[in-house]
C-alpha cells in the first residue's frame, strides 16, 4: 500500500480498485473474510496504512456495455503536484452515471494516463459552470475534505434570477431534503425536517425583470442555490428543474439556452502548504453577452 491510500477506508479503496463491481459484492466479500489485510480479517471501515498488504479475491463483474471515453482537458485555473482546479463548462457532467456515460473526471483520467491519482474534491451540477477541484494526491483530497467540513472554504456563485430582487443582502436558511420523482429523477425540496442549508445572496445589478446576484454558500447541499432561490420566488433563469418554464422557453427562443449559474470565486488554504489561494473563473462568454443584452436600452 502506497502513500496515496494511507488512511483510506477499506471499502472505499476496493470500490476504487474494483470499478464496476456492485457495492453489495464488495461488502459481502469483506464481511465474509475473503478480503484480508496483512493476512487478517478486518471490517469495512478499517483504515489502510502504508505498507499494508491487501488480499482481494476474484470478484465477478456484471456484463456491461463498454462506452468510449474521449480524453478531455479543460481550462486550468490552478495546478500543482497536489491539486488541479479547472473552469468546467456548462452542460458537462462531473462524472458518469444516471444516464451519462462519462464526465469530467473520466475524461481527465483518459487524457492523463500517467496520473496515479485523480479524484473529485466536490461536485457541480451538470448545467453549472465554473470552478471545480480535483485532488492529485490522497493527502490533499483528505485535507480539502476536512477543510470543507470545517467551513474553511469561501465559495461564491454568480446567477441571474427571474424577478426584481428586493434586498441588497439576504440570508436564506431553508432546510432541504432529497426526493425522487416517479420517473427516477433526483430532486430537492424545502422540508422542515431536512438538512440545515444556508445561502447568503447579495444583489449585484437589477435589470428590470431580472436580477444578477452573488450567492455565497455557507453549506453545500445538493441543488442548494437553485432550490433556495426558487422557493423564495426568484428562480434561476434556464433552470429546467426548478425554474419558470415560460421564461426559460422565451429566453431559449432568443438564444440563451443554459442555466445562469457560475461558480465564480473560491478562497481556501492549500491542503499541504497552508498558503491562501484566491481562485476565480470569469463568466463564460454566453453569460457576458446575455448581461450586455439586458443592459442595452
Amino acid at each position: 500500500m502506497d502513500d496515496d491510500h494511507d488512511g483510506q477506508r477499506l471499502d472505499n479503496f476496493l470500490m476504487r480498485l474494483c470499478k464496476g463491481v456492485p457495492k453489495s459484492h464488495i461488502y459481502k466479500a469483506i464481511r465474509g473474510g475473503e478480503v484480508r489485510v496483512n493476512k487478517g480479517r478486518v471490517g469495512v471501515d478499517h483504515r489502510l496504512a502504508v505498507g499494508d498488504i491487501v488480499r482481494v479475491p476474484p470478484l465477478r463483474l456484471p456484463e456491461q456495455k463498454v462506452h468510449f471515453v474521449p480524453p478531455g482537458e479543460f481550462p486550468v485555473v490552478f495546478e500543482d503536484e497536489a491539486m488541479l482546479v479547472i473552469d468546467k463548462p456548462a452542460g458537462v457532467a462531473v462524472h458518469g452515471g444516471s444516464g451519462v456515460d462519462f464526465g469530467v473526471i473520466e475524461q481527465l483520467r483518459k487524457s492523463r494516463p500517467q496520473a496515479k491519482f485523480l479524484e473529485l474534491v466536490h461536485r457541480l451540477d451538470r448545467d453549472t459552470s465554473g470552478l471545480l477541484m480535483i485532488g492529485k494526491k490522497r493527502s490533499a483530497l483528505v485535507g480539502l475534505h476536512q477543510s470543507l467540513r470545517d467551513g474553511g472554504w469561501s465559495k461564491h456563485y454568480l446567477t441571474v434570477v427571474s424577478g426584481d430582487w428586493v434586498n441588497d443582502r439576504q440570508h436564506v436558511r431553508l432546510p432541504l431534503t432529497k426526493w425522487t420523482t416517479k420517473s427516477g429523477e433526483r430532486r430537492v425540496r424545502v422540508d422542515p425536517d431536512g438538512q440545515v442549508a444556508h445561502t447568503i445572496f447579495s444583489l449585484k445589478q437589477r435589470y428590470g425583470a431580472f436580477s444578477l446576484l452573488d450567492a455565497e454558500l455557507k453549506t453545500g447541499r445538493t441543488h442548494q442555490i437553485r432550490v433556495h432561490l426558487a422557493s423564495s420566488g426568484f428562480p434561476i433563469i434556464g433552470d429546467d428543474k426548478y425554474g419558470d418554464d415560460d421564461v426559460n422557453a422565451r429566453l431559449a427562443s432568443s438564444g440563451f439556452k443554459r442555466m445562469f449559474l457560475h461558480a465564480h470565486t473560491l478562497s481556501l488554504l492549500h491542503p499541504l502548504t497552508g498558503e491562501r489561494l484566491e481562485l476565480q473563473a470569469p463568466l463564460p462568454p454566453d453569460c457576458v453577452a446575455f448581461l450586455e443584452e439586458l443592459a442595452t436600452p
